[in-house]
C-alpha cells in the first residue's frame, strides 16, 4: 500500500504542478495539459487512499473496496500502457510503466485474493 501511495502521489504531484514540463519530456499537444492536471488529480487522490489505508489489514472481505480500485486501475493501466508499448517504439519510459502497473496488479490481485494476516503488536 505504501508503495503505490508513493508511486501514485509522486506522480500525482508532478502532473499537477508541472504538466506543460511532462508534456514537452514526452511529445504530448499542449492542449492536453488540462487531461495531465486532471489525472494528476486522480493520482495524488488515489495515493492519499492508499496511504491511509495502508495501516489497515486488507486482503480477503477486509478493505476490499480499496484492493478492488486498485488491482483495476492497475490491470487496465497496465494492458493499456503494454499494448501501448508493442506497437509503439517511442520511448522506454513507456515500458517502465508498463512493468511497474503490472507488478502493482499482480501484488493487488494477491492481496484481494488472499486471505489477509494480521501482524502480532507486542506492547
Amino acid at each position: 500500500m505504501a508503495s503505490s501511495a508513493a508511486v501514485m502521489g509522486i506522480t500525482g504531484i508532478i502532473l499537477s504542478l508541472f504538466p506543460q514540463e511532462f508534456a514537452a519530456i514526452f511529445n504530448i499537444a499542449v492542449t492536453s495539459i488540462i487531461f495531465l492536471q486532471l489525472l494528476g488529480g486522480l493520482y495524488f487522490g488515489f495515493g492519499l487512499l492508499n496511504w491511509t489505508a495502508k495501516g489497515n489489514l486488507t486482503g480477503g472481505i477486509y478493505s476490499r473496496p480499496v484492493a478492488i480500485g486498485n488491482l483495476t486501475h492497475f490491470v487496465m493501466g497496465g494492458l493499456a500502457l503494454l499494448k501501448f508499448a508493442s506497437h509503439n517504439n517511442t520511448s522506454n519510459w513507456i515500458w517502465i510503466a508498463a512493468i511497474l502497473y503490472l507488478v502493482f496488479a499482480i501484488l493487488f490481485g494477491l492481496v484481494l485474493f488472499t486471505n489477509p494476516v494480521m501482524k502480532n503488536k507486542s506492547s
